[in-house]
């Protein structure tokens, strides 16, 4: 027997703000995603504005981060 359920975005949220996601390749990207993506890395949006974007997307946040160079601060 098996069971199946579906994680909301709260719950997912929780889990990625705990750790405890282990997702090894962050997901693709939506057509709107990738544009907000590249708008962030170009200085277009604020972090406050990113922050909130990433707490309802965090895999946003993944791909930020492979994205940035390695020597940034």
């Amino acid at each position: 027997m098996s069971v199946h359920f579906t994680v909301s975005g709260l719950t997912r949220n929780l889990i990625h703000s705990l750790g405890l996601d282990h997702d090894r390749a962050p997901r693709h990207l939506t057509p709107e995603q990738n544009l907000l993506l590249e708008c962030y890395l170009a200085g277009q949006i604020p972090e406050s504005a990113w922050n909130d974007y990433v707490f309802e997307m965090p895999e946003l946040e993944k791909h930020a981060n492979a994205r940035r160079p390695r020597n940034a601060a």
